[in-house]
């Protein structure tokens, strides 16, 4: 270990250490990336940023751990209306970042109260085979298509993708999924949305890592409640009601735009001339927050940054315009498709390069 990163950790470890945490210079650490679990922290994400009565890990623990069992006396008449939407977290949180093998691992803290037979609690892998075996599965896309395929035309990458775990096991996807089903539960409102996923393994994935055994053994408590402080404020996103309203994701779309009119008109120019429009790959990029545009370490260090700005999402419009003039030149060079190629595909992986880029858009105010 570099004396540098020696430095940077006894820093981060005096500012943690103090009763109450300086969010300020907590976000000038984390911006430049190098944090430990720092960015959580940030925001309203973690509960160090809530009123008193909620300002301890062990508080919003409880408070976490008491709202994931509420679901378990769930009526009888919203039972099987709750199976769809448990299918669909099923099939997304079963694809969580496939490119690793954390996901499919066994988790070392199981949720025993649920796992011990001497309880009568049905686990969601029990639920969701028995539900997929006595009804077809329905899945609802973003425009609000519904694609209906029989179980005996289920594709091999379903239930039988993944070696299932012998019964007192769970794999870190099954915490995940019911992360994201007592979401769905205590917000009807909004329920769940495909890509909450996407949102939920970045956190969970950082509180199941890391170094300290009280962290990971609490990652699904501490998970649960970062995602709904996060959801709280990003929720507008998966609602399709709200897509065209000031606070709905078309309107963040465009300012994509109309903030690259402003940094590079030429590019913006160009990309108008070509029909080019934000929603082809902005839609993405801004409701996933990069998510999947990137390794998942990658994503990790650029919502660092994101979490640690006051103005996170406005930070997050300067992200996808500095990834936007980071490729102008093959932009204006190129055509129709391979510029939407580019776009949904993108070609830089330094994602240091990209947050510089961001904060020279930024300074540049």
């Amino acid at each position: 270990m570099s004396r540098l990163h020696r430095s940077r950790i006894a820093d981060f470890q005096e500012v943690l250490g103090e009763p109450t945490v300086a969010l300020g210079k907590l976000r000038d650490l984390c911006f430049s990336g190098e944090r430990p679990r720092g960015g959580a922290f940030l925001s309203n994400v973690h509960p160090y940023s809530l009123p008193l009565e909620l300002a301890t890990s062990a508080t919003a623990r409880k408070f976490s751990h008491g709202k994931s069992f509420t679901w378990i006396d769930v009526r009888w008449n919203t039972y099987f209306k709750d199976n769809e939407v448990l299918l669909q977290i099923d099939k997304d949180v079963r694809r969580l970042y496939p490119d690793m093998a954390f996901f499919q691992r066994p988790t070392d803290y199981p949720c025993l109260l649920i796992l011990d037979p001497q309880n009568e609690f049905e686990t969601l892998r029990k639920r969701v085979e028995q539900t997929t075996l006595k009804s077809q599965t329905v899945a609802r896309n973003r425009s609000g298509v519904t694609n209906v395929s029989s179980p005996l035309k289920t594709p091999p990458n379903s239930l039988s993708e993944y070696e299932v775990l012998p019964n007192g096991c769970e794999a870190h996807w099954e915490v995940v999924e019911r992360i994201l089903f007592i979401y769905a539960k205590l917000n009807p409102g909004i329920a769940y949305v495909q890509g909450m996923n996407e949102i939920v393994g970045p956190l969970y994935y950082t509180f199941a890592t890391d170094p300290n055994s009280e962290w990971k053994e609490h990652a699904e408590a501490d998970t649960f409640f970062c995602f709904t402080n996060l959801m709280a404020e990003i929720r507008d996103n998966f609602i399709k009601s709200l897509d065209d309203s000031q606070c709905g994701i078309t309107y963040k779309m465009e300012k994509v735009y109309s903030t690259l009119k402003e940094k590079d008109v030429e590019l913006y120019l160009k990309l108008q001339e070509q029909n080019i429009k934000p929603q082809f790959f902005a839609f993405r990029w801004l409701t996933l927050l990069l998510s999947q545009e990137f390794l998942l370490p990658d994503v990790i260090r650029i919502w660092d940054s994101l979490f640690a700005d006051d103005k996170r999402f406005d930070f997050l419009l300067l992200v996808c315009c500095a990834m936007l003039t980071l490729i102008r030149d093959q932009l204006l060079e190129g055509d129709f498709t391979l510029n939407m190629r580019l776009l949904q595909d993108y070609p830089i992986s330094d994602v240091h390069l990209i947050l510089k880029k961001a904060k020279e858009l930024q300074d540049s105010k």
